[in-house]
């Protein structure tokens, strides 16, 4: 308990301020071979010619791999949650965004390695690329992915829905319905260090990759699948992550750096320039996001309508644990009783969207507290106000019906105000968490209300 309270200094800090933190790229092997990738010059062709035996004779080439050489190159980073794969690690027959990777090379030194890309023979048949999301189920929709235009794979249904309470009822009884649209655009991660990785190959056969990775065990996997190596043939030594907020989760070098040091019997290092760290690696996703609210004239909100639009990019990766996330956080930090929200995975000619700082949830933050500035607005009331009447109390659900036991929003939005020196009245300074009950349990908010727990003895909270 030393700990809880204490300014305690990060064990890594002083490493970090002076310099002399190791990362991937600063590990020096012996033999060491470099990395480079051909990569798509467009966002939507086919290929329709592949020939590399001119790069694997050049001088100083010691491997080349496509997607021939890997052995399972179509694997999704979570098939173990039921995500079924899409994506390839090498491009095959087709490539969907501008960037993606078809065949590498692992050669002496950078300039050799660049070389060969250069001689690697390919040919396209240009075909028509696709970016608005709000297009995606027109039916002019230029085929780009074998599922359709949206992820298909939500149980029943081609997008998460959330369904709770009578939504049509709420907005029959508003007084107002106030409508909202918000676009969060994509956003580059940008970290430090770009994506790196090292595989040396070890005398007894395995393979020890150092990593930038987020996920150690997680990439582990992700390689040991595309391999189809028993994890205990790959040692990962990672730890130190020179910015991630979330990209680091793709392994994005690791996989290829292993498959050419397989083939060289050499160390092979890849590290993206800064160049491919902005075009090829993966962003924030861009969101459509509409937002319908029936509320009443002193500031409830009833009901909630919300169709949210994803721009996965060219392939479903880590999309769908995203919407389902941004699903369940729709409502923000506000208990909305009765909701219909659909949420499309949207499939376009982009760079694979990924995780980025709250996957799925800052985008639905930013939409619904704008939209909670406008609600305000409309009906000329105060902003903190409205926050306060709806937030979350104790024993209230959320869209997914999970009863809440220690909501913040209350003693959050009152710090704030604290803070700022915002003038709320008496009757809004002492409220609390606690779970409703007079003015703050009006009719429409009695149904959503989840069982009260109690103690032991039998008796209340």
């Amino acid at each position: 308990m030393k700990a809880v309270g204490a300014r305690l200094p990060r064990y890594d800090g002083v490493a970090h301020v002076t310099g002399r933190t190791t990362y991937v790229d600063d590990v020096r092997i012996r033999g060491i071979l470099w990395t480079k990738a051909l990569r798509s010059p467009h966002h939507h062709a086919a290929i329709t010619r592949l020939d590399a035996s001119k790069a694997e004779a050049l001088p100083g080439v010691h491997a080349v791999v496509t997607h021939e050489d890997v052995p399972k190159n179509v694997y999704g980073h979570l098939e173990a949650l039921g995500i079924p794969a899409d994506e390839p690690l090498l491009a095959e027959n087709d490539v969907r965004y501008k960037g993606q990777p078809i065949a590498v090379v692992a050669a002496g030194d950078e300039d050799t390695a660049r070389e060969a890309v250069e001689l690697i023979e390919i040919e396209y048949e240009e075909r028509p690329a696709f970016f608005d999301i709000r297009k995606a189920l027109d039916p002019d929709w230029p085929q780009i992915h074998q599922w359709g235009p949206v992820y298909p794979h939500f149980g029943p249904h081609n997008h998460r829905r959330v369904r709770k309470g009578n939504v049509d009822r709420a907005f029959d009884e508003a007084d107002v319905i106030v409508e909202g649209v918000y676009r969060p655009q994509a956003i580059e991660h940008c970290p430090l260090e770009p994506q790196t990785a090292l595989a040396v190959p070890e005398a007894d056969g395995r393979l020890t990759i150092y990593s930038c990775t987020q996920a150690m065990y997680f990439s582990m996997g992700v390689v040991a699948a595309h391999l189809e190596w028993p994890l205990n043939k790959l040692k990962f030594v990672g730890g130190t992550v020179g910015g991630g907020f979330g990209g680091k989760v793709d392994t994005a070098t690791e996989t290829i750096c292993a498959l050419l040091a397989i083939q060289a019997r050499r160390p092979v290092k890849w590290r993206f320039t800064r160049e491919e760290e902005f075009l090829t690696s993966s962003t924030r996703a861009p969101w459509h996001i509409e937002i319908r609210d029936a509320v009443t004239s002193d500031g409830w909100i009833l009901g909630r309508k919300m169709l949210t639009l994803h721009d996965a990019g060219a392939y479903a990766r880590f999309s769908p644990y995203g919407v389902t996330k941004h699903s369940f956080h729709h409502t923000g930090a506000y208990t909305i009783p009765n909701l219909h929200f659909d949420g499309y995975v949207v499939f376009t000619n982009r760079v694979p969207t990924t995780a980025m700082r709250g996957f799925g949830v800052t985008s639905v933050s930013f939409a619904v507290e704008t939209q909670m500035n406008r609600i305000a607005e409309v009906l000329d009331l105060d902003p903190l106000q409205i926050r306060l009447k709806n937030a979350n109390r104790i024993g209230d659900t959320t869209a997914n019906r999970i009863t809440l036991k220690d909501p913040s929003t209350v003693p959050v939005v009152l710090a704030a105000a604290d803070r700022i020196g915002y003038d709320l009245p008496a009757e809004y300074r002492s409220m609390t968490s606690d779970r409703r009950s007079g003015e703050l349990l009006p009719e429409h908010l009695v149904a959503q209300l989840g069982v009260e727990e109690t103690s032991g003895n039998g008796g209340g909270r």
